[in-house]
């Protein structure tokens, strides 16, 4: 296993990734004054979001099955725990997007390769998830 987000499993039979991006921000409050340079207070950790991204072969693994699983959890608009193999608990995300690309096709249409990505933004809680997904 390379990584869980919840129950769903980065790996051979399923899918695999090449890359992980991670980016954590922190805020900071800046208050202008008058001669001099603006003032500033940090106010507390920012954005954290995760971006991965990889191919799948269908020779290799059922890639467009694993992508319609995400695309479901994204559906769902829940915040999953994302976990890597050696037991790193990153915290609990919600995916904002994915993308894929397709190509090299067998003559009824089938992707032989899809280039995917998938984008994830870290909530601290479920109430956090509910507030990215729903509209105000």
């Amino acid at each position: 296993m390379m990584m869980s987000l919840g129950m769903f499993v980065f790996e051979i039979p399923s899918l695999v990734y090449q890359e992980l991006q991670r980016r954590t921000s922190w805020s900071h409050a800046q208050i202008e004054r008058v001669g001099a340079r603006a003032a500033n207070q940090f106010t507390g950790p920012g954005t954290e979001t995760i971006a991965l991204s990889g191919t799948t072969a269908a020779e290799l693994q059922d890639g467009r099955a694993s992508l319609d699983s995400l695309r479901e959890m994204g559906d769902q608009g829940e915040a999953w725990p994302l976990v890597d193999g050696a037991g790193t608990v990153f915290g609990n995300y919600v995916i904002e997007g994915l993308d894929e690309r397709h190509s090299y096709f067998a003559p009824n249409g089938t992707p032989l390769k899809i280039d995917f990505g998938l984008d994830l933004l870290r909530v601290d809680d479920a109430a956090d998830a509910q507030a990215v997904t729903q509209p105000l």
